[in-house]
């Protein structure tokens, strides 16, 4: 698994000092890093995307308005959302292979995902 790297420009601007000191402690804590790039006012955010997801959840449970621009650049990072796609993905299949009679709704339920996605897994291992 490869680092991500998150730019953040002016992240001090967008949350505070104080806010940006919590969050670097908090990054600390799920193994990521949230450094300042040199002496730029722009910094970056590195670790392993599920890592980086956990810290994102830790940031949300402590306070989502105060850290809600740093979540939002997690969140919309290409490398996470193709990160959670491809872990929804084998989840939905062993979950399918596990209990072949499983239905669609307890799939959804169980893997947080959308109806097509639990469709579309369902027919790649059924046309198998």
């Amino acid at each position: 698994m490869c680092l991500i790297t998150i730019p953040l420009p002016s992240l001090i601007h967008r949350l505070g000092g104080p806010q940006v000191k919590q969050a670097k402690l908090m990054a600390q804590q799920h193994q990521c890093e949230l450094k300042r790039i040199r002496r730029s006012r722009n910094w970056s955010l590195t670790g392993h995307a599920d890592n980086l997801l956990m810290f994102a959840d830790a940031l949300r449970k402590d306070d989502e308005q105060a850290f809600a621009h740093l979540l939002n650049k997690i969140e919309n990072h290409d490398a996470i959302a193709t990160f959670q796609n491809d872990h929804i993905q084998s989840k939905l299949e062993r979950l399918i292979s596990q209990n072949p009679a499983i239905t669609l709704a307890e799939l959804m339920e169980q893997t947080q995902c959308s109806l097509a996605e639990a469709r579309s897994a369902r027919f790649r291992l059924d046309s198998l």
